[in-house]
């Protein structure tokens, strides 16, 4: 049996070195304020912080779900203590980034608090920067190949973005791949339903039962697509960034990460030829590091 190439390198960069200091919030913080700093700043999460302490985190997704969640209560209202994760993932500085790994990998999450013995916020550290560690650790051209989803949930340029985004919290995913004869044309993340329209169309025409139906089936029938034919207007191609970045199955992890990493993105359609035959992403590489370089193939 071939022995498989040593994929990190023996010394670990300290956990300590790659921790961020994260935008937090309070708790009474409005739904709306929280989204405009996500929008502003181009993140995916804050930190909610009271007297010093992490009490919770909110992301992207929360804040999209919270339309289908507080259906009979005005968006304005809705309070970031109403919709935020309260039990935290933490570690202490002194952790390792293998540790910090190993978490988002059990949990499958996308940050990690740290915070003193006392409970002190000292930081957060992301799959970005986990991913940027392994660009500086990595030593061998692991084939994208060896370690990409094969198995990717798509959708169609008019595919209603209430189908897209029950999709998304129904198979608990971050992206959906928009593919027009299997070719990738682009790509949706929660982000894309963050700003204020996809809050206002929910919540002017129809009701909390409508609303609470079209979210949570996985897929809508024939009688969903009549009685809401208004509603279905907009589509994938509407809010999809366009012609997304890709790797090829030749292409080797190392590029994949310099990709994400250069333009703020957490996943990359696989394809070969033109033909999408998988995603690669930032969980991916992350699993490599909470192996320690040894995964299984």
């Amino acid at each position: 049996m071939k022995r498989q190439p040593k994929v990190l390198v023996s010394i670990p960069i300290p956990l300590v070195s790659i921790i961020k200091q994260p935008i937090s919030i309070s708790p009474d913080t409005s739904i709306l304020g929280a989204r405009d700093i996500l929008l502003r700043y181009k993140i995916g999460r804050l930190v909610v912080e009271f007297n010093k302490k992490p009490v919770g985190i909110v992301t992207e997704k929360d804040i999209s779900r919270s339309v289908s969640v507080f259906n009979q209560k005005p968006i304005s209202k809705i309070l970031i203590r109403d919709i935020m994760t309260k039990n935290l993932i933490t570690l202490q500085p002194e952790a390792s980034i293998y540790d910090c790994a190993k978490l988002m990998q059990k949990h499958g999450i996308s940050s990690i608090i740290i915070k003193t013995s006392k409970g002190k916020l000292v930081g957060v550290v992301t799959k970005t920067d986990l991913v940027s560690t392994f660009l500086i650790q990595s030593t061998a051209s692991l084939p994208i190949s060896k370690i990409m989803t094969k198995k990717v949930i798509t959708v169609s340029p008019n595919d209603s973005i209430f189908e897209v985004e029950s999709i998304l919290l129904n198979n608990q995913i971050h992206r959906v791949i928009v593919t027009k004869n299997k070719t990738p044309v682009g790509i949706i993340t929660y982000r894309d339903f963050v700003p204020a329209k996809t809050f206002d169309l929910p919540n002017e025409f129809t009701d909390p039962e409508e609303r609470s139906e079209i979210f949570w089936n996985a897929h809508l029938n024939e009688l969903n697509v009549n009685k809401l034919s208004y509603l279905l207007t907009f589509s994938a191609k509407d809010i999809m960034t366009k012609n997304p970045f890709f790797v090829s199955t030749d292409d080797v992890v190392y590029t994949a990460a310099i990709i994400m990493i250069r333009h703020g993105i957490s996943g990359l359609p696989v394809i070969r030829g033109k033909k999408m035959v998988g995603i690669i992403t930032k969980t991916d590489i992350v699993n490599i590091i909470a192996s320690k370089g040894k995964p299984n193939f």
